[in-house]
């Protein structure tokens, strides 16, 4: 039998990699200052030329890529080298550029534009506007006082264009990076959320339930001896409330958003809270018999609801007894008969398959949804 072995991806695969073609294709403009020094190929000049234009393109490219590839996945465009690495391979380039000036002429000026975009990559913001300003300045100053070359506005141009480009490429990269990592961690937050809200409910759930439990089976115990009809009735108290409970957990973890009648209490209280609107819940729901027990929290739901959206209480009070449920509030009431929405036809029908009612009743103030088992 073999088994499947899941690799994570390589974090240099994918848009690293097609960075790097990207950055190789450009290296297309030092095809002139090459060819002027291949020109010049029987002369000592020449090979300075076609040597120094090799290590540039190579030193260019080697940096870009490093730099990439070191860059953590996830982390800022421009988290770069240390700055005094930075400078230094934009500095060797420089002179490398120069020597390439000297060795084949104004066509050695297309170097200009990698330093400036290097510059960008390289260094900080202010040293990088500094070096591409540098960069511009010290190429089109050449053009005009050096013997044999014209003035060039176009390399001009083409100097501050890619350093503007890069520098807009940098800057939407880590704009998307940072929306990101805002979504990460709304995302870890939500889900913590969910998790301290289901512990909530889970606690809600079983605390009680587990207390009462307990406490029954001590008095069982004791009562073995002494009564054993009343230690038989409280071993059925036993059995009935440990399946609700059972029940109630396995529903809150197959569905969590499933309706369960302590479930209801805690998300009632919660809602109530929210609304800023004082809440008095039971603290037990063990005496509610278990053929009531869903009937009784899709009449919290619904009362909670309504008090929330509609009724401008103060107070909302729950009461509950092995044969109904009650929730009032002492809000505005109602000015006319009570049909009630979808929700409500829909209480009253399970009402009705329970064997129950609804009552509904407008006080002065506050209204007050019941239901009672007939």
């Amino acid at each position: 039998m073999t088994s499947a072995v899941t690799t994570a991806p390589d974090p240099r695969e994918g848009p690293r990699r097609w960075g790097a073609a990207f950055a190789g294709i450009w290296l297309f403009y030092l095809l002139n200052p090459l060819g002027a020094a291949w020109e010049k190929r029987d002369t000592a000049a020449g090979w300075i030329g076609i040597v120094a234009t090799l290590l540039f393109a190579g030193l260019y490219l080697g940096a870009f890529l490093w730099m990439r590839w070191r860059r953590p996945v996830g982390t800022p465009f421009r988290a770069t080298p240390s700055t005094p690495v930075g400078a230094a391979v934009v500095a060797v380039e420089v002179v490398l550029a120069v020597v390439i000036c000297l060795a084949v002429g104004q066509e050695g000026t297309a170097t200009a534009v990698y330093l400036a975009v290097l510059s960008v990559i390289c260094l900080p913001s202010l040293w990088a506007w500094a070096s591409v300003a540098a960069v511009a300045a010290g190429t089109y100053a050449a053009t005009l006082v050096v013997d044999g070359w014209h003035q060039d506005t176009g390399l001009l141009f083409g100097i501050l264009v890619a350093a503007l480009a890069i520098w807009g490429i940098s800057q939407a990269i880590n704009r998307n990076i940072e929306v990101l990592a805002v979504r990460e961690e709304n995302a870890r937050l939500a889900l913590s959320d969910e998790r301290n809200r289901f512990a909530r409910d889970l606690h809600d759930i079983l605390g009680h339930s587990l207390t009462v439990i307990t406490v029954k089976a001590e008095l069982a115990q004791k009562l073995f001896d002494v009564d054993p009809a009343r230690a038989r009735a409280e071993v059925n108290d036993l059995e009935r409330l440990s399946r609700d409970a059972l029940a109630d957990v396995r529903r809150a973890v197959d569905g969590y958003r499933e309706l369960t009648l302590p479930g209801e209490l805690a998300r009632a209280r919660m809602a109530l809270e929210a609304a800023q609107v004082e809440a008095h819940l039971p603290n037990s729901t063990d005496e509610v018999p278990t053929e009531l027990r869903d009937l009784f929290a899709w009449t919290i739901r619904e009362g909670v609801t309504n008090v929330v959206r509609h009724s401008g209480a103060r107070v909302c009070t729950v009461t509950l007894t092995p044969t109904s449920v009650e929730v009032a509030d002492d809000g505005r009431g109602a000015s006319g008969p009570v049909t009630g929405g979808n929700g409500l036809a829909g209480l009253r029908e399970r009402a009705t398959a329970a064997g129950a009612s609804v009552v509904t009743t407008a006080r002065q103030p506050g209204f007050s949804l019941r239901v009672v088992t007939t």
